[in-house]
């Protein structure tokens, strides 16, 4: 079985070159989080607001070991673009494991929409707050489960919904 653990990075600074002082509380806050969770790998997109979040995440998963994975790009997902990240990250495993991604709002509702066998045009739908927790889960023979979507518990209320449209928030 695969437990795909899916977060989307912390809060950027504007130039998304790398994170706000929130942005890194809220990493350090989902790294605190992670700590108890068997993970035995941590992948993340190449782009510096998720590769700053994946190494203070890890700084609490001890021996995990961390890769940046192009798939994980913030890219538009269709399905061509987002084949090769759904082959390499979901489905089930040869033995049972904890992945985590750290990832873009736009792939963790691709994650979401593909476990769900939602139509393509329903990803557009999903948002997700900064380090919002996503959890599903692949059994052999079975269809993927999706157990959380953009859990924030491990969040203060005041860093709960950054990086959610204004519009979503519910207060």
């Amino acid at each position: 079985m695969r437990h795909l653990w899916i977060a989307r990075h912390a809060f950027a600074n504007e130039d998304e070159s790398g994170l706000t002082g929130d942005g890194e509380q809220q990493a350090t806050l989902l790294g605190e989080r992670l700590a108890e969770v068997p993970v035995t790998a941590l992948f993340h997109s190449p782009l510096p607001r998720a590769v700053q979040t994946a190494a203070l995440v890890a700084k609490h998963l001890p021996d995990v070991p961390a890769e940046a994975a192009d798939e994980l790009d913030d890219r538009f997902p269709t399905p061509a673009n987002s084949a090769a990240m759904i082959e390499r990250f979901t489905g089930p495993a040869p033995a049972e494991t904890h992945q985590l991604v750290i990832t873009h709002a736009f792939q963790v509702a691709w994650f979401v929409r593909e476990a769900l066998e939602a139509p393509e045009d329903r990803w557009r739908g999903l948002s997700s707050c900064h380090t919002g927790l996503t959890l599903i889960r692949y059994f052999p023979g079975q269809k993927p489960r999706l157990i959380m979507f953009n859990d924030v518990s491990h969040l203060p209320p005041a860093l709960q919904w950054t990086g959610f449209p204004p519009e979503l928030r519910p207060f």
